[in-house]
């Protein structure tokens, strides 16, 4: 089934004389997080099957900045953004896709005023786009027909940019229950791994946010969390593995249902 997944890089393609419609900026997680890698091959899938001219920075991707930026480093921050700018712009490229809300909020709004104004878009908006063309058909929901999903909203895709309803559609294509957790869309409550939280130990507290989250979604008694960033994805799982519910409910990525479910 695993067949090797061809991915061109902007040296490759501009060697050859040829620019693509649009970059897939891979991000620090879906390059390097073994969980994360699953989401990064389901949209490449994706992109192919819908032959989608499209290629990747490769080597020459460097993190966005995102968490030094967070954590309070606005030099490093900078120092990161200016570096990737300057091969965004060196590439002349005008249009890129992210599956990964963190890169998709710090290239849409933060690159501007550093000279990096490109049109930036998540990955649950661009297969939305491709099913609404026609390019991309879903096998009639499949495995997931009637399936209880809650889809957990990640903070800088809903409250800091407004995108709710891409990933909801995607999820109400797969014939699947999409279920609401009692804190959604604006009122959303965070994973707890925004502003650089991932990279270091808790603060004191009576609970970790992630099980706090986690309580929400077995409430809905979905047995499907849908995610459309992959920090949210390893706390939810690492949410569920705290009520040793592993074997009852999956944590899958938007573009993974659709991947299943299109049987790429």
């Amino acid at each position: 089934m695993m067949s090797t997944i061809h991915v061109p890089t902007m040296a490759e393609m501009m060697a050859q004389g040829q620019t693509p419609d649009i970059l897939f900026w891979v991000g620090c997680s879906g390059s390097f997080d073994d969980r994360a890698k699953k989401i990064t091959k389901a949209l490449v899938r994706i992109l192919n099957e819908c032959k989608v001219n499209f290629a990747v920075l490769g080597a020459e991707e460097s993190c966005t900045g995102d968490p030094a930026k967070r954590a309070g480093n606005e030099f490093t921050f900078q120092m990161q953004a200016m570096m990737n700018i300057q091969v965004l712009n060196g590439y002349e490229i005008k249009k890129i896709v992210t599956a990964c809300p963190h890169c998709f909020n710090t290239l849409k709004n933060e690159y501007p005023e550093l000279g990096g104004k490109y049109e930036v878009i998540h990955h649950t908006q661009l297969i939305q786009e491709l099913i609404n063309s026609g390019k991309l058909s879903l096998k009639g929901g499949g495995v997931f027909k009637g399936k209880k999903i809650t889809f957990h909203d990640p903070c800088y895709l809903g409250r800091a940019n407004d995108v709710y309803e891409a990933p909801r559609i995607l999820i109400e294509k797969l014939d699947a229950e999409l279920v609401e957790m009692k804190r959604c869309k604006s009122n959303g409550l965070c994973c707890g791994a925004g502003g650089a939280q991932m990279f270091k130990e808790a603060e004191k507290g009576n609970k970790e946010v992630n099980v706090e989250r986690t309580e929400d979604a077995l409430e809905t008694q979905a047995s499907i969390i849908a995610t459309g960033c992959p920090f949210c994805n390893t706390m939810m799982t690492d949410g569920v593995k705290n009520f040793n519910k592993e074997n009852e409910i999956q944590v899958l990525d938007v573009a993974e249902l659709i991947a299943n479910a299109a049987e790429l």
